[in-house]
């Protein structure tokens, strides 16, 4: 088995998978930023999986990506890549970015 990926990226740039393409859920962002702010540290690390072009798109985490893209505009968020699927076009799926409320 490989060894697991990290990265630091924007999260502004992460897609959205199918089941969460209109973005984070509106009441769990609000209770996760009354809980949490703009904290980063400590925050579990957002899974994705690698398309084609290095495309990520989001496993899990879509509401913490989405509470630091719209907090910390610029900062990034480690991801860990789950899967990696080269041949998968994950553009015509939306950011995190197109969707910050």
């Amino acid at each position: 088995m490989p060894q697991p990926q990290y990265m630091d990226v924007d999260p502004r740039t992460l897609r959205l998978p199918t089941s969460r393409s209109t973005g984070a859920d509106p009441v769990k962002l609000t209770r996760q930023i009354a809980r949490h702010g703009s904290a980063v540290m400590g925050m579990p690390v957002i899974e994705v999986t690698r398309g084609k072009d290095g495309e990520l798109m989001i496993n899990s985490g879509v509401t913490r990506a989405t509470r630091v893209a719209k907090l910390l505009p610029g900062q990034t968020v480690r991801v860990i890549i789950i899967d990696d699927r080269p041949r998968w076009d994950f553009s015509k799926y939306p950011t995190v970015g197109d969707r910050v409320p």
